[in-house]
């Protein structure tokens, strides 16, 4: 049974994992590093392996932009933010996952 809970588990956080992004990103311009602080300091754990691809994605789907930016220490830095179409996807997203959590703790209430 432990196996099929980490399961939908990992499920679960895949398939949230856009709308998680999203939400890190939502009100600031951050580089990569400053995206996986984030997501660890509220326990989502996101490693560069599954973050790069996905900001790649919502870039081609024009839901964040990226620009270059010099560091003062090292190299370049590439920065992700919102598109208007991001937010409004994340709006979205959220009104979906606060319906989704409204059914659960309906259905929750009942079988109790």
């Amino acid at each position: 049974m432990i196996s099929q809970n980490n399961t939908i588990e990992s499920q679960l956080r895949r398939g949230m994992l856009e709308i998680f992004t999203l939400l890190i990103i939502n009100e600031q311009e951050l580089y990569p590093f400053q995206i996986i602080e984030k997501a660890k300091s509220a326990d989502l754990i996101l490693v560069e392996g599954t973050l790069y691809p996905l900001l790649a994605r919502l870039k081609a789907e024009k839901k964040l932009d990226s620009k270059w930016v010099e560091s003062p220490t090292g190299p370049p830095r590439k920065y992700y933010f919102m598109t208007p179409f991001g937010r409004q996807i994340l709006n979205q997203s959220i009104s979906f996952v606060n319906k989704l959590n409204l059914t659960f703790n309906q259905l929750q209430s009942i079988t109790e």
